[in-house]
């Protein structure tokens, strides 16, 4: 049984209102961060999942959408600045905490905006909640988890992740995948283009939301798949087949190989609106004004 409680406010990481969305789930209560900033219509952003998931990764896109909207930035439970519990995370748990904030926090219909792997998040609550939902945007969608990825079958990725969420030698591993060094290679390698822009300070800053306590568990359940909203590409496809609302997807011009196949069978769908754009799977934060660009031009179809 899941109730919305209360909201408390906090200082601001991206210009806005900051507050806590404390949500109930199987009787326990947990602190969910997001940020609210601008006036007028109801936009909702939610982040990628990743190692170093973060609602400041949507600055630059909430700030500028922020001059016509009224821009919400969540951070997912176990990422960011939210609370980081040792829970199972699952697709269940992620779709309960999606549907019980909006129904919090909004009384009107939304845009709704994700990026990367929340993108079937987005669509299953769009399907789920076509009256709640105006106009949906996915922004280098993906659905599956590296290790998923790499093609690692589900008995290894399980393995890994209980390995990643169990004390000392987990911690460890973690450790071991959230070094600066580490971290700056896997952006250069899929998550930015320009490599320029890959600076200490900005890997530093990256680092700095590895260090939190509690923060192998969820990035230990999206690495390994065990947060991917669907089984396969098919099942993704049949779910943005399924939505009568209009879609627009950003491509990613730079993704990855398999990344970029995934994000162009999804572009073939005849009712979805596409948008390639120069960027791998951070473009959202790389290249904001692009991407916002592209948005506001949809939105005011």
């Amino acid at each position: 049984m899941t109730t919305a409680t209360h909201h408390t406010q906090l200082n601001s990481s991206i210009g806005g209102t900051k507050n806590v969305y404390h949500w109930n789930f199987l009787d326990k209560q947990y602190r969910v961060v997001y940020e609210t900033v601008g006036a007028g219509n109801p936009v909702l952003i939610l982040p990628a999942f990743s190692t170093v998931s973060s609602r400041t990764e949507m600055k630059g896109i909430a700030n500028i959408l922020a001059t016509k909207y009224q821009v919400t930035v969540l951070d997912w439970l176990g990422f960011g600045e939210s609370q980081c519990p040792p829970v199972d995370y699952n697709p269940v748990l992620f779709q309960q905490l999606l549907g019980d904030f909006v129904k919090s926090v909004f009384n009107s219909s939304i845009i709704l905006i994700a990026a990367g792997h929340a993108s079937g998040y987005a669509l299953k609550f769009a399907q789920d909640n076509p009256d709640i939902i105006s106009q949906l945007i996915l922004i280098a969608p993906t659905w599956q988890g590296p290790l998923r990825v790499m093609g690692l079958p589900d008995g290894v990725r399980n393995g890994v992740k209980n390995l990643v969420r169990s004390p000392f030698i987990g911690q460890g591993l973690y450790y071991l995948n959230t070094t600066p060094s580490f971290l700056h290679l896997m952006y250069k390698r899929h998550v930015y283009v320009d490599e320029s822009k890959l600076t200490p300070e900005f890997i530093a800053q990256k680092h700095q939301i590895t260090s939190k306590e509690g923060a192998r568990y969820a990035p230990a359940a999206f690495v390994t798949g065990a947060i991917d909203p669907v089984a396969n590409r098919e099942e993704f496809l049949q779910l943005l087949d399924s939505i009568s609302i209009p879609v627009l997807i950003i491509l990613a011009e730079n993704a990855p190989p398999k990344s970029k196949a995934e994000m162009e069978a999804m572009a073939e769908l005849q009712q979805v609106q596409t948008v390639q754009l120069r960027g791998t799977l951070g473009i959202y934060e790389e290249y904001p004004s692009a991407v916002t660009e592209a948005i506001q031009n949809f939105l005011n179809i």
